[in-house]
């Protein structure tokens, strides 16, 4: 099994997908941080784009935990949040507050999940992923992977959808269990 968490409206084909918004293509609408229709074990692949940022301090950890205890051994995060080094860089060079925003806060658009309480630079992340017990982890390329057909937020640059010469403002990790 796959799963695209915190999914909202994209779909990709071959993934279960799991958010708490309503979509006709939900297979599971419950929290991200609530697997609990996934034994242990038992997922091979899971794609989390712009979704753990939106877990405060002292939440987004057990969130890993849980999605390290549903993945198989050698099964594969793959997962994307806000760049904060390159939020930081954007501003330095370019003083443009009101780009950053939706990277910083969240889009405020939807509700109470639509907020984001916590921020990323590779060696937090790729740290605290060591902690949980994740290995060989490393920053992925979206153009390489299967699902990069989808233009989700793992593609977004600064200026907006300046795919050639932008600066990349998500941060694209893998790792594997």
């Amino acid at each position: 099994m796959k799963l695209h968490l915190g999914c909202g409206k994209k779909y990709i084909k071959g993934f279960k997908h799991v958010d708490l918004l309503d979509y006709s293509h939900i297979d599971y609408k419950v929290s991200v941080d609530n697997l609990s229709f996934a034994k242990d074990n038992s997922v091979e692949l899971i794609y989390a784009s712009h979704v753990l940022e939106h877990f405060g301090r002292d939440e987004y950890e057990k969130v890993l935990d849980e999605w390290y205890r549903v993945l198989k051994i050698d099964g594969i995060l793959r997962i994307a949040v806000p760049d904060f080094k390159s939020i930081v860089n954007y501003y330095n060079k370019t003083a443009d507050m009101e780009s950053l925003l939706g990277l910083v806060v969240g889009g405020q658009k939807f509700g109470e999940y639509d907020y984001h309480k916590m921020i990323f630079d590779e060696k937090f992340l790729k740290n605290k992923l060591k902690d949980v017990g994740f290995k060989s982890i490393s920053k992925y390329e979206w153009r390489d992977v299967s699902h990069a057909n989808v233009d989700d937020f793992s593609q977004a640059y600064l200026p907006h959808m300046d795919k050639k010469n932008g600066m990349l403002m998500s941060l694209n990790m893998e790792a594997t269990k």
